[in-house]
């Protein structure tokens, strides 16, 4: 899951990607109100933390600008201010959820794993299900009842996007934004070589998931059960 923090103090920013990532998150920082903007709207993040009070473009400005382009990405506001009318402002302008500050780790780290949940596709404790297989993206390991693996951090992230877009077909542009960004230089070829791993490990495990490839559009994950004649 791909995380965009928009916070201008740097020290408050680099503790929270850490966490972040710590718990397998993929964060991009950005610490001004007008370049979250652009970042914001590639559309490539699922959650974005986004502070009020920012230099060039603040961060209720900002929120509203996002909704009026229609971006639905989830928004989680972070504030010094704590009332009750800071608290709906916040909400009214398109939050999905409102922190203020200081806030201890593990309440962030809730809220995140809340928006997640919100999102689709998540249970507790970073757990994706999918047909047979069972992913735990915090520890990296792809499971069936039988057998488990370890996976690589990128992966992971292409097995959870594929998981999430249950029943859509993901073209490989859409698989290269996602995973590696919108400026990456990754191609087609590495989205095809991840694509290979993953299947040999599917296979590995006996799982009767599979990733399809739709000729000219991209994979659709699928799952066949046996069936009885």
């Amino acid at each position: 899951m791909k995380i965009l923090v928009i916070e201008d103090n740097v020290r408050l920013t680099e503790s929270m990607a850490n966490i972040l990532r710590k718990n397998n998150y993929i964060v991009t920082c950005v610490y001004n109100g007008e370049d979250g903007l652009a970042f914001a709207l590639t559309g490539i993040y699922d959650i974005i933390v986004l502070d009020t009070k920012l230099p060039t473009m603040d961060g209720i400005t900002l929120l509203k600008t996002l909704r009026k382009r229609n971006l639905s990405t989830l928004v989680l506001l972070i504030s010094e201010e704590n009332t009750p009318s800071d608290i709906v402002t916040g909400l009214d302008s398109g939050a999905d959820d409102y922190l203020a500050k200081p806030f201890p780790t593990e309440v962030l780290m809730a809220r995140i794993r809340a928006l997640g949940r919100r999102k689709g596709g998540i249970v507790m404790n970073n757990i994706l299900s999918f047909g047979d297989i069972e992913l735990n993206t915090s520890n990296l390991i792809l499971s069936t009842q039988t057998a488990k693996i370890n996976l690589t951090r990128r992966e992971c992230e292409l097995i959870e996007f594929l998981i999430l877009r249950k029943g859509m077909i993901s073209p490989k542009e859409t698989i290269i934004e996602k995973l590696w960004g919108f400026d990456s230089k990754a191609s087609a070829n590495h989205v095809e070589v991840y694509i290979s791993f993953l299947r040999k490990k599917l296979s590995n495990i006996n799982s009767k998931v599979t990733i399809d490839t739709i000729r000219g559009a991209g994979y659709e994950l699928k799952y066949t059960e046996d069936t009885v004649s």
